[in-house]
């Protein structure tokens, strides 16, 4: 079903419309989350905050050619406000649950795993890294997909300063992937 017709379904109430809407986003909310966030469960909360806020703003977004650019504005605004409000009220630390670790896991082995997980680690430390604009830029090109015209309204600047910052955004990247690989690379990542 098409993203209009979800919409105009959930804005008249139909709640299997919504459950297929939240479907379709929820990997993309909580991959933005997780990219501001940087820790799995928060970036879950973060996600269910940012399917709440978009149903009660549902009709906040009169076009929906442009959902897609205005959920992610949705999603960015939420995540920086939960940042700030993690800034002002840092969280105790948790405790990992270490019985877990003596489950047999399907997939690949554990060595592959280990360079998958390590490869996954290595991006996340180094987008932690970039300028807030910079890992903003990625999250939004490279992560999400969104064309420079979407990113430019998004952010609210012009295409031209998109374009620059994004091959900034790619080398500052780089560069941090390499800094943070040399030492990685005597352990055989």
């Amino acid at each position: 079903m098409e993203t209009k017709t979800l919409l105009e379904r959930c804005r008249r109430g139909d709640e299997a419309a919504w459950e297929a809407l939240v479907r379709r986003f929820q990997g993309r909310i909580y991959g933005i989350a997780y990219c501001y966030v940087g820790n799995p469960e928060e970036a879950r909360d973060l996600a269910q905050d940012i399917f709440v806020r978009l149903y009660d703003r549902l009709d906040a977004c009169t076009n929906d050619e442009t959902f897609v650019p205005w959920l992610i504005r949705l999603a960015r605004n939420a995540c920086i406000d939960r940042i700030r409000r993690m800034r002002a009220r840092p969280r105790p630390a948790g405790v990992p649950v270490d019985e877990m670790f003596d489950l047999p896991a399907p997939g690949p082995d554990p060595e592959d795993q280990r360079r998958i997980t390590a490869r996954r680690e290595l991006i996340h430390r180094a987008l932690r890294r970039l300028s807030a604009i910079s890992r903003e830029i990625i999250l939004l090109r490279e992560i999400q997909g969104l064309s420079l015209e979407e990113i430019a309204g998004t952010l609210e600047i012009p295409i031209g300063t998109v374009k620059s910052r994004t091959n900034r955004a790619r080398i500052e990247l780089a560069r941090e992937v390499t800094a943070l690989a040399r030492p990685e690379e005597k352990e055989g990542v």
